[in-house]
């Protein structure tokens, strides 16, 4: 149906090599060679953990860092540093040693939070929010909204749903 213009796709196929996490650190060196141009925003500094620097650095302040399998989705396959044990950073640490490919790093983000009313009280929950890109013949259109990811387990980072995480639309009312 897509082949022959019946249906449109809205994710192109092929395109999640770009939702790949072992090339989210390239990802600003793609835009420059591809489109030529600079970032508009700046990407989640990403150290891919075959090399060498990279591991280093991420073995030197593991705490500090998110720790993520590159085959794994969901919020599965992770390791948030600051709520590890030792045990677990260790465990890590041979994972990746016994394969470095399959891992990347990234800071831990600081995510905003929101009011959630949760068990007949306001209690506050880390967010992310997904914003929307439209591209039509007038050019790109940001939604005035998007979908934000809540972690509605007390203290938790993961906003992922398949771990525990919800979602409320979020809609921009003016300017």
């Amino acid at each position: 149906a897509y082949r022959k213009g019946n249906v449109a796709i809205a994710n192109a196929m092929g395109n999640g090599v770009a939702d790949d996490k072992a090339v989210y650190c390239y990802v600003p060196d793609m835009i420059r060679y591809y489109l030529n141009e600079e970032p508009i925003l700046k990407n989640v500094p990403t150290y891919q953990l075959a090399d060498p620097e990279h591991r280093e650095l991420v073995f030197g302040q593991m705490e500090k860092m998110v720790i993520k399998r590159t085959n794994e989705s969901g919020g599965y396959g992770m390791l948030i540093g600051s709520a590890a044990t030792e045990a677990e950073m260790a465990d890590f640490r041979q994972a990746i040693l016994g394969d470095p490919r399959s891992f990347i790093a990234q800071p831990i983000i600081s995510l905003s939070s929101t009011p959630c009313y949760i068990d007949g009280k306001l209690q506050p929950r880390r967010i992310d929010l997904r914003p929307f890109a439209l591209c039509g013949p007038s050019g790109i259109d940001i939604v005035p909204g998007g979908l934000t990811r809540v972690a509605l387990r007390e203290g938790s980072l993961i906003v992922n749903s398949s771990q525990g995480g919800g979602s409320k639309d979020t809609w921009v009312l003016g300017n």
